[in-house]
């Protein structure tokens, strides 16, 4: 049976998007630490309309972060789909990675995300909160499983009481 066509957020607003981002949940891929902790995304707007990425999380006490730069695919389409682009490593960037990040699902009030990409092999679920109630997360995976995602994988991320200083 073919996959549906996924849908992807309408109008986003980089701007109000901006911000920091808790990861909430993920399934795990590659270029991520398994067992990370307190798991953030900060996106900080720039003048040419892209955004500064910086993404951080904790293993064993130490912080490990790469920073980046998102931007829409199509300038002209108002659709949520964003490329990523990595700097890595991120103390002597010597290569670019480029990924997929489509915003699948976004409230009104920005305040919880689901990012996925075409192949639905990546998955976040985002917060502006380190901690979240179950009802909406458990409203978020179901979206995602909507999306055709197998959520089987998925991790809760371990989020601090009290999340790392900046």
């Amino acid at each position: 049976m073919a996959k549906k066509v996924m849908d992807v957020v309408k109008g986003l607003d980089l701007k109000r998007y901006a911000g920091r981002w808790y990861e909430i949940a993920s399934l795990p891929v590659p270029y991520l630490p398994k067992d990370g902790e307190d798991t953030r995304a900060t996106y900080t707007p720039k003048d040419d309309g892209t955004l500064d990425v910086l993404n951080e999380s904790w293993v064993n006490g130490k912080r490990n972060f790469v920073k980046g730069n998102a931007y829409k695919a199509d300038p002209s389409s108002d659709e949520a789909k964003l490329k990523v682009k990595f700097y890595l490593p991120p103390s002597n960037p010597t290569f670019t990675v480029v990924g997929d990040y489509w915003v699948l699902y976004l409230d009104a009030d920005y305040h919880y995300a689901i990012v996925g990409e075409p192949s639905r092999t990546s998955l976040f679920i985002l917060s502006r909160q380190s901690h979240i109630d179950d009802k909406i997360y458990n409203q978020l995976v179901q979206k995602a499983v909507d999306e055709g995602y197998d959520v089987s994988k998925l991790r809760k991320t371990p989020q601090s009481k009290t999340p790392p200083p900046q």
